[in-house]
């Protein structure tokens, strides 16, 4: 595939991205979306959500499919992405138990990207500690917000 190509094919998934739902979708998985336990991950996958997280999943599985099977070079997807990361973060340690319970083949492709990438572990380890940082000092907010209250 040529750059134009690779090029037109990324910027076709980011308007995926831009649709309304995907937007919902996005912003439940990052703002709301925190298991800690298989459990918390399935009252998710059976909960109200569900068609978020399966959204959210499967379109990043989707596009690491298209990374991993070369359509779109490593390099041009993770200087032009980053996102992906983060949504794995959000199901790395959980992996083993989701696989078990919802399917073998859950993230697969999101996975073998991450390893793909240099240091993708590290680095999904370490947006994973930035995000939960970030959710203390938003319930910190919240918590002195309602104290004034």
């Amino acid at each position: 595939m040529s750059k134009h190509e690779e090029a037109d094919l990324i910027l076709k998934l980011y308007e995926l991205r831009r649709e309304a739902t995907m937007r919902q979708a996005r912003d439940w998985y990052f703002r709301d979306f925190n298991p800690q336990s298989i459990s918390e991950f399935g009252e998710a996958m059976m909960g109200e959500h569900s068609g978020y997280l399966r959204m959210v999943v499967s379109y990043w599985d989707m596009t690491a499919a298209l990374v991993n099977s070369g359509a779109i070079s490593l390099d041009l997807f993770t200087s032009t992405n980053a996102e992906h990361i983060g949504v794995f973060s959000k199901v790395e340690l959980l992996l083993g138990e989701i696989r078990s319970s919802f399917g073998p083949q859950f993230a697969t492709h999101l996975e073998k990207l991450i390893d793909a990438i240099p240091d993708g572990r590290k680095q999904v380890a370490a947006v994973r500690e930035r995000m939960k940082g970030i959710r203390e000092q938003l319930a910190a907010r919240q918590a002195k917000a309602a104290q004034r209250s």
